[in-house]
């Protein structure tokens, strides 16, 4: 925990692995460039990571808590600063970004399970991609947080 800790939302984010130990990124509708990401957000009150985590997937993914096993923490919250201007329209000026939990999940689903046509939809297309791909192609201020979390988790890639 650092002083600023309060500046940033908590939030919750899932690197989810298929069988080929490919990485599922979705391609966010609110961004004109090639901004893909994995399931990432925010966490509600007093809800567990992992819970949030699993609740976060299911509404930007259509996967279900049952297809998903747990295979590791990421050792350490990791944290992005949210370029101003995206914050200031976002979340009105009340966080800088976002600090969280992160978790390696293994789908147990096929592909048919996958729908992004959700509720409230934040991708147009999907896809599976190699772990080492990720930091290319994120948004440039979340690149840090993505090679972060591939080192954590690079014991299980």
């Amino acid at each position: 925990m650092t002083d600023d800790d309060h500046l940033y939302r908590r939030g919750v984010g899932v690197m989810l692995i298929n069988g080929d130990g490919l990485v599922w990124v979705g391609r966010r509708i609110d961004n004109r460039d090639e901004a893909w990401q994995m399931p990432q957000g925010g966490l509600d009150k007093s809800e567990k990571p992992w819970a949030g985590a699993l609740r976060e997937l299911e509404e930007e993914t259509g996967i279900a808590p049952r297809l998903v096993e747990k295979v590791a923490d990421h050792p350490q919250q990791l944290r992005y600063d949210i370029p101003e201007a995206i914050a200031a329209k976002l979340w009105k000026g009340k966080w800088k970004g976002q600090i969280q939990d992160w978790y390696l999940a293994r789908f147990l689903g096929t592909d048919e399970d996958i729908d992004i046509a959700t509720k409230h939809p934040e991708f147009s297309h999907w896809q599976w991609v190699e772990p080492r791909l990720l930091p290319e192609l994120i948004v440039p201020f979340k690149r840090d947080m993505y090679r972060a979390i591939l080192d954590g988790f690079a014991d299980w890639l």
